[in-house]
């Protein structure tokens, strides 16, 4: 049964605001490292000082410096950089498990939701596009209408379709025109050459990784003869599920796990799985605190 409105709930929204701080700080850094610039006036930190000038205002002089040479001094700052957030949210027919209760969609949706929220503390641009075999790109823009706008176009939304994340990635990199907070969320139960290539293409940007997946897909609760539904392509596959049916499964799917997270080690990106049945606000807590480290 296909769901008519996905329900995407926001209430936690009011425990983050003590994370943003946190994120901030991190994502800053990563700028200020790739591309510093000079100003003088306002900015992150002191790198040096420079003569005064005519063009220089008067209040940018540093007097101590003054007491101490007897000529005029400027201080010299790292500009902050503007941050811009990408939220990229897999829409494909996989992420509509189960029927009932919280889709793996609509969680991930609260955690695309969430980070979008921390975001328009700092007044910074981001958007929240979704992909499944194509990729249905949102432009970078700032504020709390362009969450709710978001939000709202999230819980309309109708998935379908199978997973392309190569492509959609591929075509959503050209957007993306400074570098940036990348955040991919997804079962990511695609062929992993797709993710690596995936994540290998993101590698510039400040990169995390969120795997979302149902509490059965961990631990396989059916014994006996079952039937098994491919739910983007619709195929049926009946098998007998024994223990040590249950085992090759759990070692398979902790292999394709193991895979993801050594691609984003390479690159220094961040993986996380959460299952649907963890609070939304303690996997932001558990993602924000080893942001922090």
């Amino acid at each position: 049964m296909t769901r008519t409105k996905q329900n995407i709930e926001t209430d936690f929204f009011r425990q983050l605001d003590r994370f943003t701080f946190s994120v901030r700080k991190r994502v800053s850094t990563v700028y200020a490292g790739n591309r510093p610039s000079t100003r003088s006036g306002h900015g992150i930190d002191t790198i040096g000082f420079r003569e005064y000038d005519l063009n220089d205002s008067l209040k940018d002089i540093d007097w101590k410096a003054y007491a101490r040479t007897e000529k005029l001094y400027v201080r010299q700052f790292e500009e902050e950089k503007t941050l811009t957030t990408h939220i990229l949210l897999d829409a494909s027919k996989s992420m509509d498990y189960p029927e009932k209760g919280t889709s793996k969609f609509e969680y991930a949706a609260m955690l695309a939701a969430g980070y979008a929220y921390m975001v328009t503390k700092y007044n910074d641009r981001f958007a929240i596009s979704t992909f499944a075999q194509e990729i249905d790109i949102h432009k970078p823009s700032r504020g709390r209408k362009n969450l709710l706008r978001a939000i709202d176009r999230l819980t309309e939304l109708e998935l379908s379709g199978s997973t392309s994340i190569g492509e959609a990635v591929i075509k959503y990199s050209r957007e993306i025109k400074s570098r940036s907070l990348v955040i991919l969320i997804s079962d990511f139960l695609q062929e992993p050459d797709a993710i690596e290539t995936a994540v290998s293409r993101l590698s510039d940007h400040d990169l995390i990784l969120i795997q979302v997946l149902d509490p059965t897909e961990k631990v396989l609760p059916i014994q006996g003869n079952s039937k098994l539904i491919d739910l983007e392509t619709g195929e049926e596959v009946r098998t007998y599920v024994s223990e040590k049916f249950k085992e090759r499964y759990l070692k398979k799917l902790d292999d394709h796990s193991a895979r993801i997270k050594k691609a984003c080690m390479k690159t220094g990106a961040e993986f996380y799985t959460f299952t649907t049945d963890t609070p939304i606000f303690d996997a932001f807590y558990y993602t924000i605190r080893r942001r922090r480290r």
